[in-house]
């Protein structure tokens, strides 16, 4: 094993990153640094997606004309958890992202040919990808010492046209940023058991 293999997280990073972390209904006042902002995606943007694709993007949502672009088309349960966010990340797809190919996966010069020609395809590994980076997007706001409180209840379209009107990105999801309110966690649900979810073969 090399050394990186060897490090593993301790328990109190483990902790922070997942047995412990959850997922923010309010949020405190403390400022949100551009600092803080842009390690988020520094960390986010190393795991892998298919083919090395990257074909997520974000929008942070820091001013009050941004919250209030973004918070009317975010369902009415959501949107006072939106207000008290210092940031509010919207998580989208590129649904171009094959125009990049050549630069994040050299060595196969045929893969942006190949998506420009299939549709279907690209927006479906394209989707794919995008998921995954919305969840190290997530452990990646833990890591950096934010609580996030992803949501998926909004109009998609709206938003869209609000912020990315040239059709290009597709929302995906909201993740409201920042630090834990008073009132911030509800009880922890339960998870489903190694029973259930996990085979040996």
């Amino acid at each position: 094993m090399d050394t990186l293999s060897e490090a593993g997280l301790s328990v109190a990073g483990r902790a922070l990153l997942f047995t412990e972390a959850r997922t923010a209904s309010s949020f405190a006042p403390t400022p949100v640094t551009d600092e803080e902002l842009a390690e988020i995606w520094n960390l986010a943007k190393w795991p892998p997606t298919a083919a090395n694709t990257q074909p997520l993007r974000v929008l942070y949502v820091r001013t009050a004309e941004g919250k209030q672009r973004l918070i009317p088309h975010l369902a009415e349960g959501n949107r006072a958890k939106s207000a008290s966010a210092p940031a509010v990340a919207v998580l989208a797809l590129d649904t171009e992202f094959h125009e990049f190919a050549p630069e994040v996966f050299p060595h196969n010069p045929g893969l942006k040919d190949f998506y420009e020609s299939n549709e279907p395809l690209r927006l479906t590994n394209g989707t794919f990808s995008a998921a995954l980076q919305m969840g190290y997007f997530i452990i990646a706001a833990r890591a950096v010492g934010l609580v996030a409180g992803p949501m998926t209840g909004f109009d998609k379209a709206a938003v869209d046209a609000e912020f990315f009107a040239d059709g290009r990105y597709q929302s995906l999801a909201v993740v409201n940023l920042g630090h834990p309110g008073e009132t911030a966690w509800r009880d922890r649900l339960p998870r489903l058991s190694p029973k259930t979810t996990v085979q040996w073969a």
